[in-house]
């Protein structure tokens, strides 16, 4: 049986990811964080992964805890570097200089 989302936090999530100045990245953590479920990075994944459900939100500037860009999006490093956001590697985002102070 596939659990269903619920709309008030999947759009609690993604009016977090919206406030994510350009050229800042945040980490899934860190908005579970922002929104009191310090210990649901991976529901803050999944609701990034169907957020083309609920409008255009800039999801590109959420990386992994290590700053890892998200397996299988090769765009996103696009996206980010158009922002001004540039790679330590093929793969990672510098969250010593990058991240957003929330």
């Amino acid at each position: 049986m596939k659990r269903v989302l619920d709309e008030d936090l999947v759009y609690e999530i993604l009016s977090v990811v919206g406030e994510i100045p350009e050229g800042c990245v945040a980490t899934y953590g860190q908005i579970a964080r922002l929104i009191g479920r310090e210990k649901n990075a991976r529901l803050v994944g999944k609701v990034l992964s169907r957020a083309e459900f609920y409008g255009k939100y800039p999801c590109h500037r959420v990386v992994n805890h290590a700053g890892r860009l998200a397996p299988g999006w090769a765009e996103q490093a696009d996206l980010l570097r158009n922002e001004g956001v540039f790679l330590k590697d093929e793969n990672h985002v510098d969250l010593k200089k990058y991240q957003w102070e929330d």
